[in-house]
């Protein structure tokens, strides 16, 4: 009779922590997660691709002033999104050119050929000094070439031969034929451009930046933490990753520097990186301009690998992975290496391609 009712007894607790667990299950308090399902895979000799990915957009790159140099009335300007090459008017000022050529060094001076020569009852100390002598000169003479103009050495002397072609320049600009540039008269891109925006109209003076430009190709704006600003240094190559789906390869151009007025006050400082692509028609996608780039960090090439999740904390320090051979299986210890795209370098004394391991699936 005793033995029936602790038996009764015993069902009856069964019965009220059964429920009470049942209870548990359904109140709002937390519930231990499940094991995790582990499944198998085999280490294998790769190379890992560290990358950091930086939002961007697609379009013409960051846009530039063109300032006048010259006094006068603005008389005409390019419509927004002309092209504007060597040798044609980026904007006119009384009705008269200001013409675009292609260099890198802006103008700062007039060019102009050595005088008359003087008198020869002249002493030698009364010599005229020569024209303009200097990187510029050569800048100019290399465009009025390009542009079929001909007759004068290209170096960075400006002589009476270049001063007679300069004159058959400005005769076809209907421009005074007086051989000598003047500042203002050119301005320089590192090639073609295209007008951004107006910044005056019509029939205001010619005063400051006149209008806004950019280069004419499809380009790429990254922005990349200052930290990570190495990534990116001028002719790295680059993976951009297009609003459509399709990736195209790219090459940086430039890289920023932050804006000391919000790099103060930013969490993290980011700089503008400037990208063209490898082959122009890539970048022309429909969408609205949204891209991802891939900075590559770091590259291991040759070495062995495993899924992240197949990696053990051991009690000891350190990871290791569970290796399983046969029916059985044991626990030793590797060395991490470069973590990348959820795989993880590992290699110790113990470690060869092809072992099987456990993994989280």
């Amino acid at each position: 009779m005793r033995r029936s009712v602790l038996v009764g007894g015993a069902a009856v607790v069964a019965v009220l922590v059964v429920a009470a667990a049942v209870a548990a299950t359904r109140s709002s308090g937390p519930v231990a997660a499940p094991a995790p399902e582990t499944g198998t895979t085999t280490i294998t000799r790769t190379t890992l691709v560290d990358v950091t990915v930086a939002t961007g957009t697609l379009g013409h790159g960051p846009e530039q002033e063109l300032v006048s140099r010259l006094k006068g009335t603005v008389t005409a300007l390019p419509a927004v999104g002309t092209t504007i090459e060597r040798g044609a008017a980026a904007v006119r000022i009384d009705d008269r050119p200001v013409v675009l050529f292609y260099g890198t060094l802006p103008a700062y001076r007039d060019l102009m050929p050595p005088p008359a020569v003087p008198d020869r009852t002249s002493s030698p100390a009364a010599a005229p000094a020569g024209g303009s002598v200097g990187a510029d000169v050569k800048q100019f003479e290399t465009n009025l070439k390009a542009l079929g103009y001909s007759g004068f050495t290209v170096d960075d002397e400006y002589t009476t031969s270049t001063a007679t072609a300069v004159k058959h320049w400005q005769r076809d600009l209907g421009l005074p034929e007086t051989g000598t540039v003047e500042l203002g008269r050119v301005v320089y891109a590192p090639g073609p451009i295209r007008a951004a925006s107006h910044v005056v109209v019509a029939g205001q003076v010619a005063e400051g930046p006149l209008l806004t430009f950019t280069q004419t190709a499809q380009l790429v704006t990254a922005l990349l933490p200052a930290r990570s600003a190495s990534l990116a240094a001028v002719q790295t190559k680059v993976t951009v990753e297009l609003s459509d789906g399709s990736r195209a390869a790219g090459i940086v151009q430039s890289v920023g520097t932050p804006d000391p007025e919000t790099a103060a006050s930013a969490a993290e400082p980011m700089v503008a990186v400037v990208i063209a692509a490898d082959d122009a028609k890539t970048f022309t996608v429909p969408g609205d301009g949204a891209v991802r780039v891939r900075f590559v960090a770091s590259t291991r090439k040759d070495v062995l690998a495993v899924p992240v999740g197949a990696l053990l904390a051991l009690a000891e320090g350190g990871y290791g992975l569970e290796i399983v051979e046969g029916g059985t299986s044991r626990i030793v210890a590797v060395t991490t290496g470069l973590f990348a795209d959820g795989r993880v370098e590992v290699s110790g004394p113990e470690i060869r391609e092809g072992m099987t391991v456990r993994t989280a699936r």
